[in-house]
């Protein structure tokens, strides 16, 4: 094969790969890979094992040939793997193909099978965006829940010295006291921990309200903002990449303003040049 014919064939093959049915026809073989996976789970279905096998087979063999016509698509091969998200869709592809013969592999290849799930990440664009910004949120959210840690070490501390005696159960230690105002901090039946607290201690009340106020409302908030701050940067970004929205207009009114303000500093050059020339 020539380098024309390569370079025709590269052309359907990256046509094909952009084409929105295509895209749809992937989508819904991911899913419908999940739901066979999903079937395996019922003790109904294990009569119909063969099928699902050969379901599973078909899949796999499907995902293989998606794979690969995206990988000539590519001007060079390498290219490919230059993206994250097609590494991570190469990876689950070719590990789907670990067969699942009644040995010890079986938990393993079905596990990978689940996973397969996760190609909708890569396939859909509103979904990396939401995946990226979860990934660039994470080391400030990791700030967060530092800070987070802490006051749940310090509450801890003080519920375990000053409640133990009134119920060890709940505050017997500090690993416990967290594990309670983890409880507390997810609103679930809190109000009996403190009811039984206060009858001993009145005051009690501040203790545990204080807590929700710091853990419910400002920390869960600033986890929100970290979040939203870093969607409204990815959504940003997605739409310069693809030339549309918002941004994307911000960004081609600033090449042309660079344009024009370069234009008049060399009229202003040319003027400036003609008049030294008169002179």
């Amino acid at each position: 094969m020539d380098r024309a014919d390569y370079r025709s064939w590269q052309t359907r093959f990256e046509n094909l790969r952009s084409n929105k049915v295509f895209e749809l026809v992937v989508v819904a073989i991911i899913i419908f890979s999940a739901l066979v996976v999903g079937a395996k789970t019922y003790e109904e279905t294990t009569r119909f094992t063969r099928i699902m096998d050969v379901l599973d087979w078909a899949v796999t063999a499907f995902f293989v040939v998606e794979i690969a016509i995206r990988m000539l698509a590519e001007k060079r091969y390498r290219d490919f793997f230059k993206s994250g998200w097609n590494i991570f869709d190469f990876v689950i592809v070719v590990a789907s193909l670990i067969p699942v013969d009644g040995g010890q592999s079986v938990l393993l290849a079905r596990l990978l099978r689940v996973f397969r799930v996760l190609r909708l990440v890569s396939i859909v664009p509103e979904l990396r965006v939401l995946m990226n910004a979860f990934l660039k949120a994470l080391p400030r959210m990791g700030y967060v829940a530092l800070f987070m840690f802490i006051i749940f070490y310090i509450y801890g501390a003080v519920g375990s010295f000053v409640f133990r005696d009134i119920n060890p159960f709940y505050w017997e230690n500090i690993s416990i006291a967290m594990l309670t105002l983890f409880r507390i901090a997810t609103f679930e039946s809190w109000t009996s921990i403190m009811y039984e607290t206060m009858e001993v201690y009145p005051l009690s009340w501040l203790y545990y309200v204080s807590f929700i106020f710091l853990s419910a409302f400002i920390f869960l908030n600033m986890m929100i903002g970290i979040v939203l701050e870093t969607m409204q940067k990815e959504s940003a970004a997605q739409e310069l990449e693809d030339g549309e929205g918002e941004a994307a207009d911000i960004h081609w009114m600033r090449e042309q303003m660079a344009v024009m303000q370069q234009q008049l500093q060399d009229m202003h050059q040319h003027v400036v040049g003609q008049g030294k020339d008169k002179t």
